[in-house]
């Protein structure tokens, strides 16, 4: 009897587990915000076909901003040190360091 209601106590505790973990995988991701954001303007803006591609591409890059991200200072200079760092080709640790250095000043 005190293994069936052990037994029964651990299903339970697994599925309340299973269930918190269910409601965080829940949370969109910033893509999917992303995606939705760019989703919402090209709808706004009536885009169809090449036009709507073209502009969900550009929009999901960041290239075109999205009525309701207006990007922080913070995220310019992230992009800033990006581009850079991309344009420089570094790799790895190398990039990590150079990365640190330019976001902190």
């Amino acid at each position: 009897m005190k293994t069936l209601a052990a037994a029964v106590a651990l299903t339970f505790a697994t599925l309340a587990a299973g269930s918190a973990l269910a409601a965080d995988e829940k949370k969109p991701t910033p893509q999917q915000e992303r995606m939705k954001s760019c989703n919402k303007e090209a709808g706004d803006k009536a885009l169809k076909g090449d036009e709507r591609k073209k502009f969900m591409s550009s929009c999901l890059k960041g290239e075109t901003a999205a009525e309701d991200s207006k990007a922080t200072p913070q995220q310019e200079k992230m992009k800033s040190c990006n581009k850079e760092a991309g344009d420089k080709a570094l790799k790895g640790d190398e990039r990590k360091k150079f990365m640190s250095s330019c976001l902190k000043g």
